[in-house]
């Protein structure tokens, strides 16, 4: 194989972050990426510094993905309705990018700047929108955060992996848990007046 033209960091990136969603993140090899690009495998080290490297920077790509997903869902929105709107955007993500997910959540505690900079870009997005809808400052917004975050993910895993097992809707799940995480915020704001 020739080296492809025009192959650089942003397509391996974006070439394994297909694989990882198709195949799921620990099936994805440099072997696999490199067949899928039409490239040998050694043309990949010109991006990147190996698989360990390659996840780190998949794990970027999600967090960037994520919080570009969440910032347009709730353009314009406040209250309630971003609150809703954030966390059906949230769960679709999972959905439509598995891997890539994964990734974004599995690599969260690397000592990499650029992971650290992706995920607060999204803990300000999420911390501002509950903050504004709720009116929750110091401890408040932090146990918020941990809240909603622990629902969204906790949520999207248990999807994933097959864990609700009954046949109901599972947007309409979604609403009524996120319905009962409002209702925690509003009694939490008037236990603290």
């Amino acid at each position: 194989m020739s080296p492809r033209a025009g192959l650089d960091a942003k397509a391996v990136i974006a070439a394994a972050g297909a694989l990882a969603d198709e195949h799921g993140l620990e099936a994805v090899t440099l072997a696999m990426l490199a067949a899928k690009l039409s490239v040998r495998s050694p043309s990949l080290y010109n991006h990147i510094q190996g698989l360990t490297d390659l996840r780190i920077q998949l794990a970027v790509y999600g967090l960037e993905m994520l919080h570009g997903a969440l910032a347009s869902a709730v353009t314009e929105l406040t209250g309630d309705e971003a609150v809703h709107a954030l966390a059906q955007a949230y769960v679709d993500f999972a959905r439509a990018y598995p891997g890539i997910y994964e990734a974004s959540q599995r690599y969260h505690d690397q000592k990499n700047e650029a992971i650290r900079e992706g995920a607060t870009l999204t803990f300000i997005l999420v911390s501002n929108l509950l903050s504004a809808s709720y009116a929750l400052e110091g401890d408040a917004a932090v146990h918020a955060m941990r809240g909603f975050r622990s629902v969204l993910h906790g949520f999207s895993d248990l999807e994933r992996g097959g864990g609700f097992g009954i046949a109901i809707d599972m947007n309409a799940s979604l609403r009524v848990i996120v319905d009962a995480f409002i209702v925690g915020m509003k009694t939490l704001l008037k236990e603290a007046k």
